[in-house]
């Protein structure tokens, strides 16, 4: 694009106001769930900005189906402002993604605060909040390379100062917002406890650039509230907007009334039914716990139209329960409202969810514990609970013989007794066949040498080693493309 004039791009406070028309109600990236139907569905309901899920920098640029399937899928109009967030590690990398994205997109989000053990095992996220050399060239080269802004999000460190430091360390480096999540990168799941507003309220004093706060938001006067202590510019909800994406509006209606229209949005934007089923998991989350066995119709449905069918059996529950409601008594449990209206879901504290109550004991061995009465994992038991006749009784599993050359299975009617990768290899080698394996080296030399004896104007083929130039790896040529 060298050579086109293009108009100074926005920034800071002016990037805000005039291309996010000062936006203060915000949906979070979410990883498979803030998908264009449930942001249309989230803008219809108080949201004045959203962000795209997070998507791998490095896929997105090798990979033209996964650039379609998450962002040139269709144009929408409607669907803006909206930020795309990427997580990435390298900085050119991180450059060409953005590139390819934005104009699709009002600016484009480096991810800097995933917690999860992907992350870590990705080395992206809130486990690159140490490197700050790296983070100051991918900024600073985004800055330069994109015609939109460049903004971040991130995890606060446990020390107020250092956190400071870090936010600075991003708007010097060309940052133009900056959202803080006020939890560190340990609190997550039972763990999460509460994030610290203080940390965000202290960034937003350092720094020269609008801040959207992250964290404890679970309704409307939560959203205000967090405005004026922290000062910040915007709002940003996950988990509340998952449960309520009314949140905005100050509203807690009736969970089908979103849940039918999510799904008539659906309809016009499909996405994958996953992402369908995880949402309808969050919005029904406390009409399961009283309605268990809908949870495993839900859990087991393979079309949209199963989907809806589960919804509408879960509203008619409702409504028999809300006849039999009888007046004066109070919600079951622990819960603001009946289960059938749109509320958070409270997590538990990290009291709770500690190593001190546990015993010691890490979380996946409390979930194991927790499980079953068989010994069976939570995630098995959804396995077998989608396949009754799955077994995971390891003498019960197929032994499978392996390969003489590489360890992997071999195939049971392979004349080298080796897997298709080796048999394949040596077949050609040696041009000999393997039936087994549906290789016919040998038999398609053989046919080709007869068809050009037919052929009294081609010259007569020299008699070669086959591998040797103009020998049979010549005729073969493309018998292994």
């Amino acid at each position: 694009m060298r050579g086109v004039e293009r108009m100074p791009k926005l920034q800071g406070f002016e990037f805000w106001s005039r291309t996010l028309g000062g936006a203060r109600h915000v949906v979070a990236p979410m990883v498979d769930q803030s998908e264009l139907a449930w942001r249309l569905l989230s803008r219809r309901h108080g949201a004045q900005l959203c962000y795209t899920p997070m998507l791998h920098a490095q896929v997105f640029v090798r990979d033209a189906n996964y650039r379609k399937e998450n962002l040139y899928c269709e144009v929408c109009p409607e669907d803006r402002p909206l930020i795309v967030q990427f997580c990435a590690n390298d900085p050119e990398v991180f450059v060409q993604a953005a590139l390819l994205a934005q104009d699709y997109c009002d600016a484009i989000d480096l991810n800097l605060g995933c917690p999860q053990m992907i992350a870590k095992r990705g080395h992206y996220g809130a486990f690159l909040q140490e490197e700050w050399d790296l983070l100051q060239r991918m900024i600073m080269l985004a800055h330069e390379r994109l015609s939109v802004p460049v903004t971040c999000k991130i995890r606060v460190f446990p020390e107020i100062e250092k956190t400071v430091r870090y936010a600075q360390m991003l708007e010097k480096a060309g940052c133009q917002l900056l959202t803080v999540h006020g939890r560190t990168k340990e609190q997550k799941g039972p763990m999460a406890g509460t994030a610290s507003w203080e940390h965000i309220k202290a960034v937003r004093k350092a720094v020269g650039i609008p801040v959207f706060a992250n964290g404890n938001i679970r309704c409307l006067q939560d959203v205000e509230r967090c405005i004026q202590d922290t000062g910040v510019q915007g709002v940003m909800s996950a988990e509340g907007n998952l449960h309520n994406p009314a949140l905005f509006e100050g509203r807690s209606p009736a969970v089908w009334e979103l849940a039918e229209e999510y799904l008539d949005i659906v309809q016009q934007h499909p996405c994958p039914l996953s992402y369908v089923r995880a949402h309808l998991f969050k919005l029904w989350h406390h009409t399961l716990q009283v309605h268990q066995q809908l949870r495993e119709e839900l859990a087991k449905v393979k079309t949209l139209e199963g989907v809806a069918a589960v919804s509408q059996a879960l509203k008619l529950r409702c409504q028999e329960d809300m006849s039999r409601q009888q007046e004066g008594v109070r919600p079951a449990g622990n819960l603001a409202d009946f289960h059938w209206i749109c509320q958070p879901y409270i997590r538990p504290g990290p009291k709770e969810g500690s190593k001190e109550n546990s015993g010691g004991r890490s979380k996946r061995a409390l979930e194991e514990e927790e499980g079953s009465m068989d010994g069976l994992s939570k995630n098995k038991l959804k396995k077998q609970l989608r396949n009754p006749h799955k077994t995971f009784d390891p003498s019960l599993k197929p032994k499978y013989a392996k390969c003489d050359q590489c360890g992997n299975p071999k195939g049971n009617r392979c004349v080298f007794n080796l897997c298709r990768g080796c048999c394949k290899k040596r077949a050609f080698r040696e041009t000999a066949d393997c039936p087994g394996h549906g290789l016919l080296f040998k038999t398609k030399l053989e046919k080709s040498l007869a068809w050009k004896e037919t052929q009294p104007g081609l010259q007569e083929p020299q008699q070669v080693r086959p591998g040797t130039p103009g020998g049979f790896s010549e005729v073969m040529g493309s018998a292994l493309a």
